[in-house]
């Protein structure tokens, strides 16, 4: 990689759940918002509800690398189920982001351990899956978490992909995520 700043994300969910379209959305709205962008899976032939992994990375440069994230500045977790079956923190910084699908906390989750290692401010819990089954919700609340695309920017490439009512309840879902991370309930 090169000594430019590249910002890495790795998605971890079940097939179907929707991870490939969350890394390419998050890479069309930093595209929206003037920055280069790559999304892109790791699957093989895995049936619905296996273990399914995205990759995005965002830089103000071109992207040259084209290998799976293994060193990510921020981790989503879709799905809480995957916790502590498979390795979704691997590579992960002390100063990473991590984003996990759930309304238990990170004592709840057994991850007590990993929040005192890191800065709580990068850590975070979001019951995405209350707030609306769609894939935008982790998307707002990674893009308020992080800030490494704006929420105007997410908004338009949701449009960009989706119309009428679907388009507008997954603006409306990233925008309830987006907010949800504003307040001090996440902790």
């Amino acid at each position: 990689m090169s000594d430019e700043y590249v910002f890495q994300v790795r998605f971890h969910g079940r097939g179907g759940q929707g991870v490939v379209t969350s890394a390419e959305l998050l890479s069309v709205a930093a595209f929206l918002d003037g920055r280069e962008a790559q999304a892109f899976p790791s699957f093989g032939s895995e049936r619905m509800g296996a273990p399914v992994m995205a990759f995005c990375r965002i830089a103000d440069v071109p992207i040259r690398v084209r290998e799976p994230v293994t060193q990510p500045d921020a981790v989503v977790v879709a799905d809480a189920t995957l916790l502590h079956h498979v390795q979704l923190f691997a590579g992960l910084g002390l100063e990473g982001y991590a984003l996990i699908n759930s309304a238990r906390s990170w004592d709840e989750l057994g991850l007590a351990e990993m929040a005192r290692r890191h800065y709580l401010e990068r850590l975070a819990t979001i019951p995405a899956t209350d707030i609306a089954r769609r894939h935008a919700s982790l998307l707002g609340a990674l893009a308020g978490l992080t800030h490494v695309v704006s929420i105007d920017a997410l908004e338009r490439a949701v449009r960009e992909r989706f119309t009428g009512a679907v388009a507008d309840g997954n603006v409306a879902a990233a925008r309830a995520a987006y907010d949800y991370l504003g307040s001090a309930a996440h902790a």
